[in-house]
């Protein structure tokens, strides 16, 4: 190792040649600086981390899908039963509270399961992480904020759209 008041990269050349004056059996290779040399050494966790980003933020987009195509699937399931309460005077505003909170106590069960879950596999990943402790309360609290309000999102769309039903076609439709 050399210490060099410049960059130790534009050095390589010098020092090669100072080694070779005092052995000429010794050869300088891979010179690098301590940076290089630190970012080469932690690159292949970099690599797992960014594959689990990558496979984390697929897994939310099929979260957000899956509980879009259920909520979806069950407002078209209870047509009759929302137009029935929009003909008795529900308003808009109480069908899509009524559908949003329906979805929202799924998705927080859920939500609930899957920290757990992830709490009792922190073992397994504390050797991924760097810098971070494998039970962080901080990222886990803003992982479950970013399941919720993507949930509260998909949710939204079918609520929303049940709250447009048409009461007599509604009662029609059966």
């Amino acid at each position: 190792m050399v210490r060099t008041a410049g960059d130790g990269s534009a050095m390589a050349g010098t020092i090669r040649k100072l080694v070779a004056e005092l052995d000429r059996t010794q050869t300088v290779y891979d010179v690098q600086t301590v940076e290089q040399a630190l970012a080469n050494s932690i690159a292949p966790r970099r690599f797992n981390l960014l594959l689990l980003g990558i496979f984390a933020a697929a897994a939310l987009v099929l979260a957000v899908v899956g509980i879009y195509g259920v909520m979806g699937y069950a407002v078209t399931q209870r047509t009759h039963e929302i137009g029935l309460r929009m003909a008795l005077g529900a308003r808009r505003g109480e069908v899509v509270r009524m559908v949003v909170r329906q979805g929202m106590a799924t998705a927080a069960a859920g939500i609930a399961v899957g920290a757990a879950a992830a709490l009792g596999l922190t073992r397994a990943m504390g050797s991924l992480l760097y810098e971070t402790a494998p039970a962080d309360g901080p990222t886990f609290a803003v992982v479950c904020s970013v399941l919720a309000a993507a949930a509260f999102l998909a949710c939204s769309v079918p609520a929303w759209r049940a709250s447009k039903v048409d009461p007599v076609i509604a009662l029609r439709y059966e």
